[in-house]
């Protein structure tokens, strides 16, 4: 295993670290974002970058604003919506969470590399710590923890953006069957809180498929049922390479899916997003008990495997 290194990445302070096959690069000062997923074996880079500028605009600024690549962090909300209970009843949630546009702290520590934030409008920290646990797999560890005398309900979605390319597949439990749209660019799969079947919602989509970049379309969407194994795949069949996800699903339970084929600001890719709630706007999932809860000056703690072949 390597240990991390200082770099610069377009201006911004920024840590690399990874073993013989696989490397990751995370900007602290634009939430402590990935940049770069880098297969070292193959050279494959998995994270898109939108060709803008690195940065934002800062706190609560929209994220469309930003320059939009790599693999940022959803919390405490992911649309923009009011918190609906007390104590912090009608307080204003951004647009991606607070943590995605914060600076966050950063440290190398032998092997590790830990990040931490505190919230702005929130009182919570949120802290992740970088591993490897094996030559081809990136380990995240989370905790979050509630500085207040009050329950706080949350939604967190790992957000990273994959280069698309046709022909991709997308592999989920079997068991999943059942998709919810929450947004859908041109209404192909309906409107918010329409439930399709999965893979094939209708005829001529396969939504298991990665789709060519000249398209019109832009969807995210939620698997309907609560996972009782955590992992997604994302696999090249024409060059055999993969990325995998692995969580546990009794802490991370649902799986969303952002896949944009030109319908949104023309981009091309694709997102397997784990979530502790469902459906994006967190008012929306605290009334259907679909959020996570983390109790008065408790942690609530949760990790993400992934691995490269």
């Amino acid at each position: 295993m390597e240990s991390w290194e200082k770099k610069d990445e377009s201006g911004f302070e920024a840590w690399t670290g990874g073993t013989s096959k696989l490397s990751v690069t995370v900007v602290p000062a634009l939430g402590a974002k990935a940049v770069s997923l880098l297969n070292r074996a193959t050279g494959r880079e998995w994270l898109w970058s939108s060709g803008k500028r690195l940065g934002n605009r800062g706190y609560a600024s929209p994220f469309g604003d930003s320059d939009e690549s790599g693999w940022d962090e959803m919390f405490p909300g992911i649309n923009a919506c009011v918190y609906p209970q007390d104590p912090w009843e009608g307080i204003s949630v951004p647009d991606h969470g607070e943590v995605w546009s914060l600076a966050w702290r950063a440290e190398a520590e032998g092997k590790e590399l830990r990040c931490s934030v505190n919230g702005e409008r929130f009182p919570y920290s949120l802290d992740k710590i970088y591993t490897f646990s094996s030559e081809n797999t990136l380990r995240i560890d989370y905790t979050l923890t509630n500085k207040s005398a009050s329950p706080f309900s949350f939604l967190w979605a790992a957000h990273p953006l994959f280069r698309a390319q046709e022909g991709m597949r997308l592999r989920v439990p079997e068991e999943l069957r059942e998709i919810e749209v929450s947004y859908s660019a041109d209404f192909r799969l309906g409107r918010f809180g329409d439930r399709r079947p999965w893979p094939i919602p209708e005829v001529g989509v396969d939504l298991s498929v990665i789709e060519p970049p000249e398209g019109s379309y832009a969807e995210k969407y939620y698997f309907t049922d609560k996972l009782k194994r955590g992992w997604a795949e994302l696999s090249d069949p024409v060059s055999g390479e993969a990325v995998e996800f692995r969580f546990p699903a009794e802490r991370v339970p649902y799986l969303a899916i952002w896949a944009n084929y030109g319908g949104y600001g023309g981009h091309y890719h694709f997102a397997i997003e784990p979530a502790t709630g469902r459906m994006d706007d967190l008012a929306y999932a605290i009334s259907g008990d679909e959020a996570a809860t983390v109790e008065a000056g408790g942690r609530y703690r949760w990790y993400l495997e992934l691995t490269v072949r």
